[in-house]
């Protein structure tokens, strides 16, 4: 499948400061899934079919349970990725080595970093997208910025052994449930060679209780020296507020800004036990899946 080039919605304040992402640039999104969450999934894809269609969606399985994700895919016009993680879940097997697969397969988001894109963003699935994704796109800057996230995450990442290790002192602490990079600056490679060398500081540090990507990807970035950034500090009038449980949150024109009218760019379920109800967002997600759910059974 070949891919579609994004058709950018720039602010006229970013066009004449020429931030302009470049349309020679392969930018895409990316997200893993499978059967199990299908009532998760198709939310998303309702979403990004109505935000994000001029992205090119890369659909990364998380196991073989994957009848209705390839559907899904086909429905929505999404890249399923067929080839096998091999070196991811080796990786994964090396790390955990008693945890159970399905908790194990988490790590299969960093296919998203093997994906042909110049710029990807790693979106996880129980999210629903507000806005074009478009103006965090060329924003990447050897030196300056070459890893942006949405959110912190001050208690879900390492335990207190983090400062025994200079390099993790002041370390940005960060929810990787969005992620945007470059293969330029980060590599499938560069985990493999990170544990290999520092798999015994990882373990020191990592939090416990049903984390596993979250901590090394965190370790990874930081190990190596990402600069890392938040995504409002690289796109104007953007939030860092993500969570469905956010206060404070208002919708404008059928679009969410938090306490400070920053824009919100997309809702996370993080650590949700249940299916939205009542919550700020769930209308909007309540919606999409109905949408969704009717387009899948046609």
């Amino acid at each position: 499948m070949s891919l579609r080039l994004p058709n950018p919605a720039l602010s006229p304040q970013d066009a004449a400061a020429g931030n302009a992402p470049s349309l020679s640039k392969r930018y895409g999104i990316a997200i893993v899934g499978n059967d199990k969450i299908i009532d998760w999934l198709l939310p998303f894809l309702e979403s990004y079919r109505d935000t994000n269609s001029s992205l090119p969606l890369y659909l990364i399985p998380y196991d073989d349970n994957v009848a209705m994700t390839r559907r899904a895919a086909d429905v929505y016009g999404a890249v399923y990725v067929g080839e096998e993680p091999i070196e991811i879940d080796k990786l994964s097997h090396e790390l955990y080595p008693g945890i159970f697969n399905s908790n194990r397969r988490r790590l299969r988001k960093l296919q998203a970093l093997a994906l042909p894109l110049d710029e990807v963003a790693y979106v996880d699935v129980d999210v629903i997208l507000f806005r074009d994704f478009t103006p965090a796109f060329g924003r990447l800057e050897e030196g300056k910025t070459e890893f942006i996230v949405a959110s912190p995450s001050f208690e879900y990442v390492y335990n207190d052994r983090r400062d025994h290790y200079p390099f993790l002192k002041d370390a940005l602490l960060f929810n990787d449930g969005f992620w945007v990079t470059s293969n330029k600056f980060l590599k499938l490679s560069d985990f493999i060679d990170t544990v290999r060398d520092d798999a015994a500081i990882f373990h020191d540090v990592r939090k416990r209780g049903q984390l596993f990507a979250q901590p090394l990807v965190n370790f990874v970035t930081h190990r190596r020296g990402l600069k890392i950034d938040l995504l409002p500090n690289v796109v104007a009038g953007a939030s860092h507020e993500s969570f469905y449980k956010a206060p404070g949150v208002a919708f404008r024109d059928g679009k969410p800004v938090d306490y400070e009218g920053k824009e919100i760019y997309f809702a996370h379920w993080a650590g949700a036990t249940a299916l939205p109800r009542s919550s700020v967002f769930d209308a909007a997600w309540t919606e999409y899946s109905r949408a969704a759910w009717a387009r899948f059974k046609k």
